[in-house]
């Protein structure tokens, strides 16, 4: 058994971790990450056919998974080596697992749920177990072994939640806020106690990269949507139009997240020392909450480029508020982790944000009306920030 074991998961298949130098993000790592090109896709159109409360809250719940299940596999590849064929075999295991969620997420509280929450709990499980198995005796090994108790009991709930179709929603909920309390418990178990964040020896400059790969593939979703609605469609003025504030408007959040928030979040990975800590708050909460902002937005695009000249329905109104100032709050959350102090410019951008989709409301405006304010706000915002920078 200890032979077997060295041949599948050897330790020669983690990185080797120098103080001075940040890991490069592999080719493997790049096709991992296809799949969820695909499950973006996905929950931007389950969003989309679901645009109801009930349908936010369950697209909330979806994607907190997906969420969670890409940042584990992305700090797993922080110390196992993508490249070497064991941590090859362990990203393409996961990366079926991905694709299996992707692939029941449509119907994840229908048909699929079972799919979707075995393929999650899996996902989980073989990637804790191999990272214990690849650091036995080291303090890495344990702290595996408690985030993998923590996996388990979550998988109860996603389990019962896909056995029991009349508390579905409210067991993946639990599930899902067990698995998100994890890391700021330190994993704690009776007996064991918690597992210090210092303890997790990260190179966060690595997994600073991986976070903005996945912010691009969020974005790429905006142009999937946009494009994929122009082809299938007769191209008049009020669609063009539409279609120009909405490009404008991927433009916009591409700029304030890399011309305004990447810089300081490189430079404080740079000086910082407990990594870790900074990319547990900074990239895998904060993020999580930007990227879901990103498909959000991509969700409100094609709604105003559908109907351009309609007006404006409540569930649009609302997904073109929550889209961009979703990713404003992760973006306010990430520069107050990594540059100490809070963006009120990006604060004062989501009331202004909630004020125009009032008035558009009350007004009974058009979705031209409602995509250009929000560009507008959008912007100046970018601007001003971009000139405080300087």
């Amino acid at each position: 058994m200890p032979s077997m074991l060295h041949r599948l998961v050897p330790s020669s298949a983690l990185r080797t971790l120098d103080p001075e130098q940040t890991p490069h993000v592999t080719t493997m790592e790049l096709f991992f990450d296809l799949v969820y090109v695909f499950t973006i896709i996905q929950l931007s159109h389950y969003l989309l056919e679901h645009a109801t409360w009930l349908g936010a809250l369950e697209y909330v719940t979806l994607f907190a998974a997906v969420w969670w299940a890409w940042n584990y596999t992305a700090w797993a590849a922080n110390w196992v080596n993508p490249d070497h064929p064991s941590g090859r075999g362990l990203m393409v295991v996961l990366m079926g697992c991905a694709l299996l969620m992707a692939v029941a997420a449509p119907q994840a509280f229908s048909d699929r749920a079972g799919l979707f929450a075995i393929a999650y709990v899996a996902m989980a499980l073989i990637r804790a177990g191999y990272m214990v198995l690849i650091f036995r005796g080291q303090v890495m090994g344990r702290n595996y072994a408690q985030l993998g108790l923590w996996s388990a009991i979550s998988g109860v709930f996603w389990i019962l939640g896909a056995l029991i179709e009349t508390v579905r929603l409210e067991l993946w909920i639990v599930a899902v806020l067990i698995d998100y309390a994890g890391p700021y418990a330190g994993f704690w178990l009776p007996g064991k106690g918690a597992t210090p964040m210092s303890s997790w020896t990260l190179r966060g400059l690595h997994l600073f990269e991986r976070n903005q790969l996945i912010f691009i593939i969020a974005l790429g979703e905006s142009i999937l949507l946009l494009g994929g609605y122009l082809v299938s469609h007769e191209i008049h003025f009020d669609i063009g139009l539409a279609a120009l504030i909405g490009f404008l408007l991927i433009v916009t959040l591409w700029w304030v997240y890399f011309v305004d928030l990447s810089e300081p979040g490189e430079q404080r990975f740079e000086h910082e020392t407990d990594h870790a800590s900074l990319a547990r708050a900074g990239l895998a909460y904060a993020h999580g909450v930007a990227v879901c902002g990103a498909i959000v937005t991509a969700v409100a695009i094609e709604m105003i480029v559908a109907h351009p000249l309609d007006p404006i329905h409540v569930e649009t109104a609302l997904i073109a508020f929550a889209g961009p100032s979703l990713f404003l709050l992760g973006c306010t959350i990430f520069h107050r982790v990594t540059a100490e102090r809070l963006r009120a410019l990006y604060l004062l951008a989501v009331v202004a944000l909630a004020a125009w989709a009032w008035v558009v409301l009350s007004l009974h405006l058009n979705g031209l009306w409602l995509g250009a304010g929000v560009l507008l706000i959008m912007m100046t915002m970018a601007a001003l920030g971009h000139q405080r920078v300087k």
